[in-house]
């Protein structure tokens, strides 16, 4: 999934990893005004440092997936997982992108080439979309600390510019579902390595870390796209959770589950008024 300088970068010690940039050249801060979310980012930044000091793997930008024995075991569901990613994508011109679920997101990706179907976003699940993924959802159960999952759908000639992710409190597994040719147009950087992914096969990163992806082929790419809490020792392990649980509480992700929302009403509406249509 890795070419040779990835590779290479997953060391015998992983902690020895230097520190984490907890902002990224060129992107904005994302615009929070209220008083209530810029207290939280405050102990958001507090909490970053003491994650990077008690990780229990250390802080490599990307792991070996064997490291996480679950994952062989999510592998194993990609047949399952993919037929019902096959029945979401019949209606993918109506999928929202992800800026449309969370505006910060705008900060990155302003158009219409990087579109989701979410299961969980925040610990907060979107029933109806579970219902129609019941074993993409069976198999994300197996992840401990599950927070997040969806999937994601980068068009042709999408390219999300160098950001990181908000908090390094979780780390990523991108699942590869559909993954196109040539694979030297189709990649994810991570820091200094360049990863590739591979269908049926999990790559798992560190979000915090500055990176870009890109799909420069002619088709469509689609990943598994879970984030789950990062191993802890205490007492980061605490405030970790901590923060999690009260995550779900700011406007912003507020904001974020209310457009998602409205989008899931609209959206199965739209199927039930089709499926109810009468017949000539």
């Amino acid at each position: 999934m890795t070419d040779g300088t990835a590779d290479a970068g997953l060391s015998e010690n992983p902690s020895a990893t230097a520190g984490q940039s907890f902002n990224t050249a060129g992107i904005a801060p994302m615009d929070r005004p209220s008083a209530i979310t810029r207290f939280f980012m405050g102990i958001v930044a507090w909490a970053e440092k003491l994650n990077f000091r008690y990780a229990k793997l250390g802080n490599p930008p990307v792991y070996d997936a064997a490291t996480f024995p679950w994952a062989a075991e999510v592998e194993k569901a990609w047949p399952q997982i993919r037929s019902e990613l096959d029945r979401v994508l019949v209606r993918q011109s109506e999928l929202p992108t992800f800026q449309d679920s969370s505006t910060d997101v705008k900060t990155i990706s302003s158009d219409s080439g990087w579109k989701t179907f979410f299961l969980v976003g925040f610990g907060v699940k979107s029933e109806q979309n579970i219902r129609a993924c019941p074993q993409t959802w069976e198999a994300v159960q197996r992840i401990p600390g599950l927070k997040t999952a969806m999937f994601s759908i980068f068009e042709p000639g999408k390219h999300l510019p160098a950001h990181r992710g908000p908090y390094n409190g979780v780390l990523r597994l991108h699942l590869g579902m559909i993954v196109p040719e040539p694979a030297d147009k189709l990649a994810i950087r991570v820091k200094d390595q360049i990863c590739h992914w591979q269908e049926g096969k999990a790559l798992i990163f560190d979000d915090a870390y500055e990176h870009e992806a890109w799909n420069h082929t002619e088709k469509t790419r689609v990943v598994l796209f879970v984030d789950f809490v990062k191993p802890l020792k205490f007492p980061a392990r605490f405030v970790n959770w901590a923060l999690m649980n009260l995550a779900v509480f700011t406007p912003f992700i507020r904001e974020g589950l209310d457009n998602h929302k409205e989008w899931e009403k609209k959206f199965y509406a739209e199927a039930e008024a089709f499926r109810n249509r009468p017949q000539n």
